[in-house]
């Protein structure tokens, strides 16, 4: 395969139709989650893992995510690997194109490429106690492996609103997740539905380009100011020249995002201080007080994800802009009925409605010991072992799995931490070949009642967002800083698992 902007390798012969392969590790995914677990196998001198990629390039949500303005809420050199830096980043929030790109250039440097099966959708995973191994089907590929990796993420598959008549339009309609890049916008009626973290983006984006932009807006969301930074070459230079610059700047970064997480669980007087500063923006950039009523939240504070822009709010103030906060009744071939009645004729329709992010692994079919379904399992709401592991799935580790979400900071920060972890187990399952650990499920369920009894303090449980599942459980973030949860999972320790042995004998590790 041959990837812009990275040197091409040479086709691997193995990977023809109806290919089996056998190995240690296969790790399900490469975006940031994947690459950072296999970056930290190569660290600890592990050669013998697969990637398994359903797309025909790296990135995950940033090769995905294509819409017009879209680019990281958290500052680059924070949302970054600590052990690869990128002193030249275009700017402190940098954009789609450039994040996937630093995601390229790792998987060139580490040599990667051969490692990765490209067009492989894992469909499903299961357990083979007589061999202690993973099954994976990928299609038409079927991969055996010791260690079974899932690194899919929260955000990948975009979700469509339940609105009836949503097929019924006449005109062209997308997700902004699977943005429709010839369909063009200029001159055109161009409804949005949702504003989300993408909506946030997109909609400033396309609002010079478009005749009239209707935006539909169920909650308002809370907007914080988004302290950008254009980096020019001296930075560049300095950042190369003077390391110490930009840790400086990447621990700024952290502290400030590791104060702001205490105030969604265990500060809550901070929670009025951040309102006010949303608040005090949003009388600044609008000043119709009608208009300013609507995009004025009505919740608390971090109880929905808080978003950062600079060009959001004023964009509602541009005459070719409405915002209507009615319900939407349905879709219809000219546009969008309300319940009041009106229709809001349309040209276009983008649905920024977010993602599946309580369905973790879906629709990948997982079994564990005994066929044990973890679609069943997780019935109620999704759970793991300190995010990463379940009862009755052995030598199965999540990244990014349940409750390692974070409400404010760096998801690679977290990735790290997990990769680590997870690490030293594979580690330990080199050391016994064919062994297979599980983790015990009393450790479990100690470990997630304290979770939820500290979930059940925060912010979080005081409206409806996409951090909870239809029974009001929060299954997606961690209820504290980044540096606790490193301290919690910093060490595996063998006595939190069962060990179990294949009864037949099986092939080796390769380390």
């Amino acid at each position: 395969m041959t990837t812009p902007g990275v040197t091409s390798t040479t086709p691997d012969p193995r990977t023809g139709p109806g290919h089996h392969e056998r190995t240690t590790v296969a790790i399900v995914g490469t975006g940031f989650g994947g690459l950072a677990m296999a970056l930290e196998l190569q660290r600890h001198g592990f050669t013998d893992f697969l990637l398994l990629e359903k797309g025909d390039d790296v990135g995950g949500v940033w090769r995905e995510n294509t819409y017009p303005g879209a680019a990281c809420d958290i500052p680059s050199p924070y949302y970054s690997l600590s052990y690869e830096p990128n002193p030249e980043w275009s700017s402190r929030f940098s954009p789609q194109a450039e994040i996937q790109q630093y995601m390229r250039r790792l998987v060139d440097k580490y040599r990667l490429w051969p490692k990765i099966r490209f067009g492989c959708e894992v469909t499903s995973a299961s357990f083979d106690e007589s061999s202690g191994t993973w099954r994976i089907e990928a299609g038409d590929r079927t991969v055996v492996a010791n260690v079974f990796v899932p690194a899919t993420g929260q955000l990948s598959r975009p979700k469509l609103p339940d609105i009836p008549g949503l097929t019924d339009f006449a005109g062209t309609w997308f997700h902004s997740a699977q943005w429709n890049h010839d369909a063009d916008l200029t001159g055109k009626r161009v409804a949005v539905v949702g504003t989300g973290a993408s909506a946030v983006q997109f909609v400033p984006a396309i609002q010079p380009k478009v005749a009239h932009l209707t935006v539909f807006q169920r909650s308002a969301p809370w907007i914080l100011p988004r302290p950008e930074v254009q980096y020019r070459r001296w930075h560049h230079k300095l950042f190369k020249r003077v390391p110490p610059i930009r840790l400086a700047e990447r621990f700024g970064f952290w502290l400030l995002c590791e104060v702001i997480s205490l105030g969604l669980v265990d500060a809550p007087w901070m929670r009025p201080l951040i309102s006010q500063i949303s608040l005090r923006k949003l009388r600044k950039e609008v000043p119709d007080p009608h208009l300013r009523a609507k995009l004025t939240p009505d919740y608390a504070v971090g109880c929905k994800r808080g978003l950062f822009s600079n060009d959001y709010l004023p964009t509602f103030s541009k005459p070719n802009v409405d915002l209507v906060t009615t319900r939407i009744e349905r879709v219809e071939p000219n546009g969008v009925r309300t319940s009041d009645g009106r229709l809001h004729e349309a040209d276009v329709i983008i649905y920024g409605t977010g993602f599946r992010a309580s369905e973790f692994l879906g629709p990948m079919s997982v079994r564990g010991v005994a066929g044990r379904d973890l679609a069943e399992v997780w019935r109620d709401g999704a759970f793991a072992y300190k995010g990463m592991t379940v009862p009755g799935f052995p030598n199965m580790f999540l990244m990014y799995g349940p409750n390692t979400n974070l409400g404010c900071g760096s998801i690679i920060y977290m990735l790290e931490t997990q990769a680590r972890y997870i690490a030293q187990a594979i580690r330990e399952v080199a050391r016994q070949p064919g062994v297979a650990f599980d983790v015990r499920e009393d450790v479990c369920d100690e470990y997630n009642r304290a979770l939820q009894r500290r979930l059940d303090r925060s912010v979080w449980t005081l409206c409806s967002s996409w951090y909870r599942n239809a029974s009001g459980r929060v299954t997606n973030n961690w209820p504290g800083t980044v540096s606790a949860y490193r301290l919690t999972a910093r060490r595996w320790h063998p006595e939190d698992y069962r060990t179990l042995l294949p009864t037949r004998s099986t092939e080796g590790v390769t380390v």
